[in-house]
């Protein structure tokens, strides 16, 4: 029987070890005020860091350092984009999730931007955030 190349490499960990901590995520700063709320929770989901208030999906944090997921996602209904753009010039319409809106971090205002979105997530925005339909499934 042969044995292959992977199965004979050593683990460079041990399991008696604790694992290393996790890098804090790029934008892990526009999460700050989000994080005192009792109902927030964040999970990595499709190399993104998700983010939930309440239940909802809100946002989802890429930094793939390549557009177009390099920015942060707005958990959105394609009916609110008209109204969410007009209020935050630097979103929009994500190429590929079209039913969400995109904040690319190339944008000039990207951090105005971001914390003003935070500050409509905090007063429970009803344009922002999509219910979840399972498990695993992006909104």
């Amino acid at each position: 029987m042969k044995t292959s190349a992977k199965s004979k490499r050593k683990l460079s960990f041990s399991l008696d070890q604790p694992r290393p901590r996790s890098i804090p995520h790029r934008y892990q700063w526009i999460l700050d005020s989000l994080s005192d709320q009792p109902s927030f929770l964040q999970k990595r989901m499709f190399g993104s860091l998700a983010c939930y208030l309440d239940g909802k999906l809100v946002l989802a944090l890429t930094g793939q350092n390549k557009e177009p997921w390099y920015g942060i996602l707005v958990a959105t209904e394609r009916q609110n984009h008209k109204s969410l753009m007009a209020e935050f010039p630097s979103l929009k319409p994500h190429p590929i999730l079209g039913k969400w809106l995109y904040l690319p971090e190339s944008t000039g205002t990207f951090e105005e931007t971001a914390n003003r979105l935070v500050e409509r997530i905090l007063e429970r925005d009803p344009r922002i955030g999509v219910e979840t339909r399972g498990r695993g499934r992006f909104g």
